[in-house]
């Protein structure tokens, strides 16, 4: 085989390639920079002729022509595994809908036939001298939508950086039905700005770090700051392991605090699933022989996390109850984020030798009336979905401090969680646990 002429007869038109379509399809695109934003802008325009297509994704992060052109769902209804601000716009206009799964399952339901795929659609890197694509910035599961695929079309991108991989990081010329050619620029995911709340819970989990430890981090202000107070600090030989990089990551390695050489399993290589972030931080990545991404049943494997001694995982969380039970997922009925891939690194974490997890969140926030409400409450009643269960609850950090779950009785675990409440808020929390039978009488009355 000729590859390059295998490259030319494969290479069409987006508005060609997206003919592959018909009524009542499962489309495919994959996860974040995986999106293929031409494919779906000429498939978007297919919207008078189609009918009942699925369009399934994750982390959306540009806006979806699917959904932008066909406001009223006619042809088109799109899903998601999980939700960027972009989706979540989505889902509250109730022009997407969530699909629940624990990131490390995700694959399994492409592989056991319960996600079905007509049409995969993907975003890689050009071309190697070999014939093949690199999957670039997404590993995740997209080996697994491949493999159930019908038909593959490939959005070729320059800007995708080559990353190499452990497995299931690329695909051949041979392997696919259509090639199409794409310059545009990558989503990015800005970092934001850390407010001082985020400041503060960085702090109150920085005394729990050391030399040497393997580190899993979540995305948002908070993680970047903590990223930021490692990097300056005197902190060496940190490893990486986490289902997803962002730019906490790229300040790490850039300050030399990232050496992965105190790791038991891949020593000497950062491993990750999937990333969003900057460009600069998409650079750094391309051709990077120190970091490797691997398949999300991989990375998010608690068995797999068991063996990173000295692991720390540090995810976010939207609210919790007095019981311990903590939401990472939507609040009351209103859809947020999903569960990702906390459970399995809670799981995994505790599995660990020396290993810690911890959820943080801010102790309040505002509604848009400007009232200032507890995300500590009582207990749940409006719908919150629980994402890790009491059973399972790890070390809770708010701005007023850290609270270890794992072992305690009911009343313990009113007590320790009230202490990291906002003060405004801590008398109602305890009547309430009175009333609720979880209050011992003690000096902190």
């Amino acid at each position: 085989m000729n590859i390059y002429e295998e490259y030319q007869k494969k290479l069409v038109t987006a508005q060609e390639a997206v003919k592959l379509v018909k009524n009542g399809d499962w489309v495919d695109y994959s996860k974040c920079c995986s999106f293929p934003e031409d494919l779906d802008a000429a498939l978007a325009a297919r919207k008078d002729e189609l009918k009942d297509v699925n369009v399934r994704n994750a982390i959306s992060m540009k806006p979806i022509q699917v959904v932008e052109q066909d406001p009223e769902q006619k042809a088109f209804t799109y899903n998601l595994w999980h939700c960027s601000g972009i989706d979540r716009k989505y889902i509250d206009q109730g022009r997407a809908f969530f699909s629940p799964m624990i990131f490390r399952n995700c694959g399994s339901y492409y592989q056991r036939g319960f996600a079905a795929v007509n049409v995969a659609m993907i975003t890689v890197s050009p071309m190697d001298r070999h014939g093949y694509f690199s999957f670039g910035l997404t590993n995740s599961c997209t080996q697994e939508i491949l493999d159930a695929a019908e038909h593959i079309i490939l959005e070729v991108n320059p800007h995708m950086p080559v990353v190499f991989g452990m497995e299931c990081d690329h695909i051949h010329i041979s392997e696919v039905d259509y090639v199409v050619e794409s310059d545009k620029k990558l989503g990015i995911a800005p970092s934001g700005t850390a407010t001082q709340i985020d400041k503060k819970i960085a702090e109150n989990i920085f005394p729990y770090l050391y030399d040497g430890i393997t580190l899993q981090l979540g995305i948002g202000g908070m993680p970047n700051i903590l990223g930021e107070l490692i990097a300056d600090s005197d902190l060496k030989d940190i490893g990486m392991h986490t289902e997803l990089m962002s730019d906490g990551y790229l300040k790490l390695y850039q300050s030399g605090k990232i050496t992965n050489k105190k790791k038991r399993l891949h020593r000497g290589k950062g491993v990750f699933s999937i990333c969003t972030g900057s460009t600069e931080l998409y650079e750094f990545l391309d051709h990077n022989i120190d970091i490797l991404s691997a398949p999300m049943r991989y990375v998010n494997d608690p068995e797999v996390i068991r063996q990173l001694d000295h692991f720390v995982s540090i995810n976010g969380c939207i609210s919790m109850d007095l019981y311990g039970q903590i939401c990472s997922e939507t609040s009351g009925t209103r859809h947020i984020s999903g569960t990702g891939g906390q459970l399995d690194f809670v799981t995994g974490a505790y599995a660990a030798e020396h290993g810690q997890a911890f959820l943080a969140m801010p102790s309040t926030f505002v509604d848009k009336q400007g009232k200032i409400h507890s995300r500590i409450l009582a207990k749940y009643t409006d719908g919150d979905i629980i994402t890790t269960p009491r059973t399972q609850a790890p070390t809770i950090v708010t701005e007023f401090g850290t609270a270890q779950l794992s072992g305690l009785t009911t009343w313990q675990r009113a007590e320790a969680i009230i202490s990291i409440a906002h003060p405004d808020f801590r008398d109602d929390l305890i009547q309430a646990a009175e009333k609720q039978k979880i209050w011992r009488k003690s000096n902190q009355r």
